[in-house]
């Protein structure tokens, strides 16, 4: 079996055959070339964020990620074990991540990593396409013609790194939102003219031209540009990334009208995240408006951000539900190519091709998570939704098919469709 692009997606599916005693022929193309947004040698590279989102079961992502641990899920398993402290969040040091999902890889019997770029579909043996949104040049167009064009795309982008002894902690604080938990975040306020001047200066600064010539690039809700964010009002960043509310300083009492939160990115806290900060400005401009910020005012930035185009087919038209092409059934395809939105998502998407492909070797049934799950109700979303009007989706409660609930509280109707699916999830896992 052949495992191609050894990304998040490519990874879990690797591994997911390789558990089932399927030899796999993993092919990665780093490091001998690098998409725009890869930095690392290492496997399953985090390119925006390094969080996987929310670790409780009352929310969608974390719920995907209780499901995939019944799963025994390689990109859950490493992720557990690299965390850094992020409150409710499970986010990750993206080095020891990296590096640990490639040691496991490597370390394999069953799976072979093989450091070479694809530039065809392989012909005459079952193959994964796990190349990420990033696929371009002869593959993607390889692609375009074993989907018959039915190719899509949307713009994503990511946020700053900047260095922790860089930050005037003088003009910020550690704390979690309403000091509930840990204090994992470093909060960096600004008052009234402070924001002020600052959202003039972001609506104003100059972008970074995109390598496509698109009029109106379609970009994704949930990686939204901070700039494009504030250009829909003045203060809608202060109910998105710079909402103050449950951030005054606890120990002088001192309320903010704007807070910017940087999470930790590695294990040391010598690196931090600016939360909310993807951004297609240009470096300079980056520095530039974000040294406004009073605590970033002599910030080092460790990496700009960056947007880039990510592309997909389109998936309700072409895929089966066990990620294999309805009309091509030796053919599957995983991650955010499929147009699942999000590092857990598209591991997601990895586990059950990987899954399903064994099947397929084995002579076996194709393995389809009712809906009432979240890996499920992902996989009927993306092989179901109005092919006309598709775009990528994240993991979220409004997807899944669940008993109707006449709970007020929104967090325990969540924990409670989330009990149903795991109730659901252990049944699948007991056979």
């Amino acid at each position: 079996m052949i495992v191609v692009g050894a990304g998040l997606a490519g990874c879990e599916a690797a591994y997911q055959l390789a558990e089932r005693d399927i030899k796999v022929r993993l092919y990665e193309m780093k490091p001998d070339r690098f998409s725009g947004a890869h930095h690392y040698n290492s496997l399953a590279e985090l390119v925006c964020s390094n969080s996987l989102k929310g670790n409780s079961v009352d929310n969608a992502c974390g719920l995907l990620k209780e499901e995939m641990r019944r799963f025994n899920s390689l990109i859950i398993k490493c992720a557990d074990e690299t965390k850094v402290p992020a409150g409710g969040a499970l986010a990750v040091d993206r080095e020891k991540f990296s590096n640990l999902v490639t040691e496991k890889i490597e370390a394999h019997k069953n799976i072979s990593l093989i450091r070479e770029e694809i530039f065809k579909i392989p012909e005459n043996e079952p193959v994964i396409i796990a190349t990420g949104p990033l696929t371009d040049n002869e593959l993607f167009e390889d692609i375009k013609r074993i989907t018959g064009g039915n190719s899509l795309f949307f713009y994503d982008a990511a946020a700053p790194l900047v260095s922790f002894e860089s930050i005037d902690m003088s003009k910020a604080f550690f704390g979690s939102r309403y000091n509930k938990g840990t204090p994992d975040y470093i909060n960096c306020p600004m008052n009234y003219s402070e924001y002020e001047e600052f959202y003039e200066a972001l609506i104003n600064a100059e972008l970074a031209p995109l390598k496509e010539e698109i009029e109106k690039p379609e970009v994704f809700e949930g990686c939204m540009p901070v700039e494009v964010m504030a250009k829909r009002g003045k203060d809608t960043l202060l109910f998105g990334p710079l909402k103050p509310v449950g951030l005054e300083d606890f120990e002088t009492g001192e309320r903010y009208h704007a807070v910017v939160q940087l999470r930790k990115d590695n294990t040391e806290g010598t690196i931090y995240n600016m939360v909310g900060f993807q951004t297609n400005l240009k470096f300079g401009e980056q520095k530039r408006v974000f040294s406004m910020i009073p605590a970033l005012k002599n910030a080092e930035y460790l990496r700009y951000g960056v947007m880039h185009r990510n592309s997909f087919i389109n998936s309700p038209a072409l895929l089966s539900p066990d990620y294999s092409l309805r009309d091509r059934k030796e053919i599957f395809f995983a991650g955010q190519i499929t147009g699942v939105e999000g590092y857990v998502e598209s591991a997601a998407s990895g586990m059950l091709a990987g899954i399903n492909a064994a099947n397929r070797q084995k002579g076996e049934e194709p393995f389809i998570l009712p809906d009432s799950t979240m890996l499920g109700a992902l996989t009927k979303y993306i092989t179901t939704a109005d092919e006309k009007h598709f775009q990528p989706m994240n993991a979220n409660f409004g997807i899944i098919s669940a008993p109707k609930l006449k709970i007020r509280n929104k967090r325990e109707r969540y924990t409670q469709i989330a009990l149903n699916s795991l109730s659901v999830i252990d049944n699948f896992t007991k056979f």
